[in-house]
C-alpha cells in the first residue's frame, strides 16, 4: 500500500479541525481584519495591556509552584524565593512591576477611549466589558498585594473589612465572607489566594475573549474628526464603506506599531524590575509597633488618601455608595451618550472632566505618598528643637518648650519646619489664637486633636501656653519664608528679652 503524503495528511487534519471549530477562520479574522488607515499610536495601549497580562500569567504560574498559601508559611516562602531560588527575586520583580504596567496600560486605554468617544454606537458593549475588565485588573493587583502577607497586606485587609462592616444590617456577614471568619486569619489568605490565582484570572481571560470578539465584530474606531457625527442609522454602513476603500490589514500595518510599543514597554519593565527589585515583603504585622506606616501599592494610594481625608460625618455613605454608583455611571456612559460628535475639540466638557479626574487622582496619589496626616511618632525625641526656640525665653516659657517636647506635641505639629504635619504648623500660632483660646484648645481638644485636660496639670498647661504665645513670628522670623526682619535686628530689640504672654 502506498503511504500517504505527510504534508497532505497534515493539511487534511487542519481542514477537519477548521471545519468543526472555525479556529483558523478566527485567526485569519483576527490577524488580517481591516482597520482604519489612521489607526496610529493612540491604539497601542490595549495590545500592551494584553501583553502584560500574558507576562502575568506566565510568571504567576511559576510563582504559584513556589508560594505557600498558608498564614504560617506565606511570608517565609517569599523570602525563600527572593534569597534561595535562582533569579527568584527577579521573577517576583517581573510579576510585580508588570502588574503595575498592566493596570497603567489599562487605565490609559480607558482614558483614550473616553477622550475619543469610542464608546458610542455601535461599541457600547465593548466599553461595558472594558470597564469590568479594568475592575478585574485592579482586583488582580490588590489581591497580589495581599499575597505578600506583610504589614501592608494585613492593615489593608483590616481597612477593607472595616469598610464592608459598615453596611447596615449585613455588615457582619459581608466581613465574614471577605475574611473567611470574624478576623483576619489563615482562611483569609486562602480565600484571597483562590481569588488571585483562579477566579480573577479566569474572569479576566473570559472578559478579554468577549472584548476582543466585540472589537472584531464592530471594528476598530477611526480617529475622531470634527463634524463626523455618529448616527446609529447610518454609521455602520459608512464605517464599513470607508474601511473597505481606505483601510489596511491589521497585520502588518497596525500590528507593527503594537509590536514596537509592546517591545519597548517590556524592555522598560524588565529594566525597572532589575533595578528596583520585587515589592516587599515588608515587616510582619505587629500591633505594638507604633512606628509602622502601612500603605497600599502605588496604584491604590489615591484611595488611601481619599479615605484619610473624608470628613467623619460623610465616611459611611461615601464609602458604601460611592464605588457602586461610580462604577454604574461609568458602565452606563455609552447608553447615556451613544451618538453625536467624537472629536475632543467638539466635546470640551468631556475633556475637562477627564483632566479633572486625572488631576484629582494625581494629587491624591501624591498625598498618599507623602501622608501629611500621619504623625511622626518619634519626632519628639529624634529631632532636637532649634536654638531659636530656646533663646530669649523666660523660665516659664522654657518650661513650656519642655512640655511641648515631652508631651509629644511635635509628633503632629511642626515649628519652623521641623516636626509632624498631621496638625497645623504652630510657627505663628500666637497670631491666630489668644491665650484663652490656646488653653481651651489644649484642654478640650477639637477637630482631630485629642483633649489634654486630664493629661497635663494646670501648671504644665500654663507653661505650654506661655511658650506657644511667643510663636508669633518673632524670634522665628528668620526661619519663616518671607520674613522682613533679620534675626540680628530682633536680638538688638529692647523688647527681645521680654516676651511673656
Amino acid at each position: 500500500m502506498q503511504s500517504r503524503n505527510p504534508r497532505r495528511a497534515l493539511l487534511e487534519s487542519l481542514r477537519w479541525i477548521d471545519e468543526r471549530t472555525g479556529l483558523f477562520w478566527m485567526l485569519r479574522k483576527s490577524v488580517f481584519h481591516r482597520v482604519p488607515r489612521d489607526a496610529k499610536w493612540w491604539y497601542v495601549f490595549g495590545s500592551a495591556t494584553m501583553m502584560f497580562f500574558t507576562v502575568q500569567l506566565a510568571s504567576g504560574i511559576v510563582l504559584a509552584t513556589l508560594y505557600a498559601p498558608s498564614a504560617a508559611d506565606a511570608y517565609q516562602s517569599l523570602v525563600y524565593i527572593d534569597e534561595q531560588v535562582p533569579l527568584g527575586w527577579f521573577l517576583r520583580a517581573i510579576h510585580g512591576w508588570s502588574s503595575n504596567a498592566m493596570c497603567a496600560m489599562m487605565l490609559l486605554h480607558l482614558a483614550q477611549v473616553f477622550l475619543h468617544g469610542t464608546y458610542k454606537y455601535p461599541r457600547e458593549l465593548t466599553w461595558v466589558f472594558g470597564v469590568f475588565l479594568c475592575l478585574a485588573t485592579l482586583g488582580l493587583a490588590f489581591t497580589g498585594q495581599i499575597m505578600r502577607w506583610d504589614a501592608d497586606a494585613y492593615w489593608g485587609l483590616g481597612i477593607g473589612a472595616a469598610i464592608v462592616d459598615r453596611a447596615p444590617g449585613i455588615g457582619d456577614q459581608l466581613r465574614a465572607i471577605m475574611l473567611g471568619g470574624p478576623t483576619i486569619s489563615g482562611a483569609t489568605l486562602t480565600r484571597f489566594f483562590a481569588l488571585h490565582v483562579f477566579i480573577l484570572p479566569g474572569a479576566t481571560i473570559a472578559l478579554i475573549g468577549v472584548h476582543l470578539y466585540l472589537v472584531l465584530r464592530n471594528g476598530i474606531s477611526e480617529m475622531p474628526k470634527p463634524g463626523q457625527i455618529v448616527d446609529p442609522a447610518t454609521y455602520r454602513e459608512g464605517y464599513e464603506s470607508r474601511v473597505h476603500k481606505s483601510g489596511v490589514p491589521f497585520y502588518p500595518d497596525a500590528a507593527r506599531r503594537d509590536m514596537v510599543f509592546c517591545g519597548a514597554m517590556l524592555i522598560a519593565v524588565v529594566g525597572v524590575a532589575a533595578w528596583f527589585g520585587p515589592f516587599g515583603p515588608n515587616e510582619l504585622p505587629d500591633p505594638t509597633n507604633i512606628h509602622a506606616s502601612p500603605r497600599p501599592d502605588g496604584l491604590f494610594l489615591w484611595i488611601f488618601a481619599a479615605l484619610a481625608l473624608l470628613p467623619p460625618a460623610s465616611e459611611t455613605p461615601l464609602l458604601l455608595l460611592g464605588p457602586p454608583v461610580g462604577i454604574a455611571l461609568l458602565a452606563a456612559l455609552p447608553f447615556l451618550s451613544n451618538r453625536g460628535e467624537r472629536a475632543p475639540s467638539r466635546r470640551p466638557l468631556s475633556v475637562l472632566l477627564l483632566v479633572l479626574i486625572v488631576t484629582g487622582l494625581g494629587v491624591l496619589t501624591w498625598l498618599g505618598t507623602t501622608s501629611p496626616w500621619s504623625p511622626q511618632m518619634a519626632a519628639w525625641k529624634s529631632t532636637a528643637p532649634d536654638v531659636a526656640f530656646v533663646e530669649h525665653r523666660t523660665p516659664l516659657e522654657t518650661q513650656g518648650l519642655l512640655e511641648f517636647q515631652f508631651a509629644q506635641c511635635r509628633n503632629c505639629h511642626s515649628i519652623g519646619g521641623t516636626g509632624g504635619k498631621r496638625g497645623p504648623d504652630l510657627s505663628t500660632v500666637a497670631t491666630r489664637l489668644s491665650w484663652d483660646q490656646l488653653v481651651r484648645q489644649i484642654q478640650q481638644g477639637g477637630g482631630n486633636m485629642p483633649a489634654y485636660g486630664k493629661t497635663l496639670s494646670s501648671a504644665e498647661t500654663q507653661a505650654l501656653v506661655a511658650f506657644l504665645s511667643t510663636l508669633d513670628g518673632g524670634t522665628l522670623k528668620a526661619k519663616i519664608p518671607g520674613a522682613l526682619e533679620s534675626q540680628a535686628a530682633l536680638d538688638a530689640s529692647p523688647a527681645a528679652g521680654d516676651r511673656g504672654p
